[in-house]
């Protein structure tokens, strides 16, 4: 049982940071200043953050069941 929970949640944890991965990426812009990259974020980053807590919370299962 904690096997299924834990691949469930791997594969859950990897599909959401690939999406809101994404999107963080489409939200930050970057410009040049003075010969220096400056990159500006506007991204909300606690839905990556949650997505990286489940991802290892699943992992964490998925080991400890063995």
């Amino acid at each position: 049982m904690k096997k299924t929970i834990g691949i469930i949640l791997t594969l859950a944890g990897l599909v959401s940071i690939a999406i809101t991965g994404t999107q963080v990426i489409e939200d930050s812009d970057s410009f040049s200043v003075l010969g220096m990259d400056v990159v500006v974020s506007k991204a909300d980053y606690t839905p990556l953050i949650i997505s990286v807590v489940v991802l290892v919370l699943g992992i964490v299962l998925w080991v400890s069941s063995r």
